[in-house]
């Protein structure tokens, strides 16, 4: 059985934060900003709105797309997200509630490749029969775990949502490859306390976001594209038989890295990281979104994803698209 995005929605917080607002309370630049990143504004939650909130206006983006039958047979829910609600229950279970479905439900936390992890195991569960259509989301309020007075984290995140419900395609379209890594020795370049104040090897962890930029993105760098081409062979494929690249937005360089490595013009990759910033989980989903959205994507056309986070973990796929009616 192949398997593919059936139906797909997304959603970000309506509050745009620049650069230039950022300039108002920390010593940077919107100069300093984007020629680090490229990113020039993200969007932030309201106060009161968390990720579950995002992860509900995410799956009412796809009904509203698609219509109500578009979660007919959805029988297990996974949101990816490294902010949830609560560490129980599962923000996954809000969500199951919120739309009535008769389904299993559990989060899943691996960085920012989350929803990475979470369409292949949507992939496993529809192939193997435990499910027959599986709800995948990656819900991100990134906003509230951020100290706003640490430049070198502060800029880089934004807050977002998008859905996409797994399911069985034809023959000849679907997922064709994944590609699952992690370098848990990585951990203290990226980390967040939850329980422990330390790694185990001692490493303090504090109550924000902490991330070593340098270290991040010479990882970032070699893994975008050691994943990309395994993937790509895994697949069967080779580099030029790839049409679209829809990347993790964390960082124009890092993309700009990816893309000369595989051969594509710039035309054939997706970037908004300009505009949302890292939204880490999400940010694949919106990018593809828009992709669809701007008609750059048709039935056949062999899409790659990447994406880099904490853990340090990693995670590529190849999709052949295919355009339910």
């Amino acid at each position: 059985m192949n398997t593919g995005i059936l139906a797909l929605g997304c959603y970000a917080p309506e509050r745009v934060m620049t650069n230039h607002d950022f300039e108002k309370i920390l010593d940077t630049s919107d100069e300093w900003i984007v020629t680090r990143t490229g990113i020039r504004e993200r969007r932030l939650a309201a106060e009161g709105e968390y990720t579950s909130h995002l992860a509900f206006k995410a799956v009412e983006d796809l009904l509203r797309r698609h219509g109500p039958s578009a979660l007919e047979g959805v029988d297990l829910v996974i949101v990816a997200t490294n902010t949830p609600d609560a560490l129980f229950p599962a923000t996954a279970a809000l969500v199951q509630d919120r739309f009535g479905l008769k389904a299993g439900a559990y989060d899943l936390l691996a960085g920012c490749p989350g929803w990475g992890y979470a369409v292949a195991q949507a992939h496993a569960m529809v192939k193997s029969g435990l499910a027959r259509k599986v709800l995948a989301i990656g819900s991100e309020t990134l906003s509230k775990i951020l100290d706003f007075s640490d430049r070198s984290t502060a800029v880089l995140f934004g807050d977002g949502a998008g859905a996409a419900v797994i399911g069985p395609v034809p023959d000849g379209y679907g997922f064709r490859s994944f590609v699952l890594g992690a370098d848990g020795s990585g951990a203290r370049e990226l980390n967040l306390r939850c329980l422990a104040p330390s790694l185990p090897d001692g490493t303090p962890m504090g109550e924000y976001a902490y991330m070593n930029g340098r270290e991040v993105f010479k990882f970032a760098v070699r893994v975008m594209n050691t994943a990309t081409l395994e993937a790509i062979e895994k697949a069967g494929l080779r580099p030029q038989d790839i049409k679209y690249l829809i990347p993790h937005q964390a960082n124009a360089r890092i993309i700009e890295a990816a893309r000369e490595r595989l051969g594509l013009p710039p035309e054939q990759v997706w970037v908004n990281v300009d505009r949302y910033g890292n939204t880490s989980t999400a940010s694949m989903l919106i990018a593809l979104q828009e992709a669809l959205d701007a008609g750059k994507i048709h039935d056949g056309d062999h899409i790659l994803f990447v994406t880099f986070g904490a853990g340090l973990t990693w995670a590529a796929s190849v999709l052949t698209w295919w355009q339910p009616d």
